[in-house]
């Protein structure tokens, strides 16, 4: 008989597969697409619902007609800046921290005794670029007290972004004057956790038949005698889940305040603050913690969709 021959399995673009070291992942704010003010904010998933919509996108099968279309509802508490990064040829030449911080804040973190220079001391010209270290007021919410913690980029030229900054130190900061109706974003995250999973379930390969000695869920070699070594591409038992990963291209249905529109949402709770409705999925569980960032690249197919929201089901 011929030999079976099928695509490998699994991805070799993930590796190691192994547990993230942080919830919030690091991103590359210079190839982020520019927006209004911040290029990124930080929001937490409450979970998915049906929404009631009528289709407006050109050259649709169902354009003009009501359609029911999966959603994921995401939660976005205001952010408030905890400290302003100079860079100098791309790396940090220092950091001034912001006057008034959450109690929260100076519970996580040990911050130094000595006080920073006023944010006016510095000149602009000798610096590149200017980021933000930021923390969502995540008490507002029903999810937990402590905040999250991340480095955001900022849109416009340097003196810009340097001005945005005056004007928001002490200011809580809405999803409301960072995205806008219809567009797309991407969401950054990890994935819900698994554990320890074998090689069927976290690479997908094919049961062996049922007659097989040493293991139907396993892989049938892993190895050559000579050389006599377990080379890293051969499907083995390990994590599965809490992996880094990004969901590109989300098309926002409805975004505002959630003005007790959310109530009682499975293994969530209340949406208290400002909220999104995206189209689809996300990655991770309810309560996960993702950062919500400008589309890296705009894929027409998305771009061109028009949905007018009716309700929620």
């Amino acid at each position: 008989m011929p030999t079976k021959k099928s695509p490998r399995k699994g991805s070799l673009q993930y590796w190691p597969r192994v547990r993230a070291n942080k919830f919030l992942p690091s991103i590359n704010w210079d190839a982020i697409k520019p927006g209004k003010n911040l290029k990124g904010f930080i929001c937490y998933k409450a979970g998915m619902l049906s929404a009631f919509v009528k289709d407006s996108t050109p050259d649709s099968m169902t354009k003009g007609k009501k359609i029911v279309v999966p959603v994921t509802v995401l939660e976005c508490p205001p952010m408030k800046i905890m400290s302003v990064r100079f860079y100098k040829n791309g790396v940090v030449s220092t950091e001034v921290l912001a006057e008034s911080l959450d109690k929260e804040l100076k519970r996580k973190i040990k911050f130094p005794k000595e006080k920073s220079k006023a944010l006016d001391s510095f000149k602009i010209e000798d610096y590149d670029d200017v980021r933000v270290i930021a923390y969502s007021v995540v008490k507002k919410t029903g999810v937990k007290k402590t905040p999250d913690i991340v480095e955001i980029g900022l849109a416009g030229s340097v003196e810009e972004k340097f001005n945005f900054i005056k004007e928001n130190l002490t200011k809580e900061i809405s999803v409301l004057d960072v995205i806008d109706k219809d567009q797309l974003i991407d969401l950054r995250g990890l994935t819900t956790g698994r554990g320890l999973q074998g090689p069927v379930k976290r690479f997908g390969i094919t049961l062996k038949v049922s007659k097989s000695e040493k293991g139907q869920r396993r892989p049938g070699s892993i190895g050559p005698w000579n050389p006599s070594r377990v080379i890293f591409r051969v499907p083995m038992a390990g994590q599965l889940g809490m992996f880094t990963r990004a969901v590109y291209n989300n098309k926002i249905i409805d975004l505002g305040k959630a003005e007790d529109k959310f109530k009682a949402i499975k293994n969530y709770g209340d949406i208290k603050t400002d909220y999104i409705v995206v189209q689809g999925s996300i990655q991770g569980p309810s309560k996960r913690q993702l950062v919500l960032t400008q589309p890296l690249r705009e894929t027409r197919r998305q771009t061109k969709k028009e949905y007018q929201f009716i309700e929620l089901r």
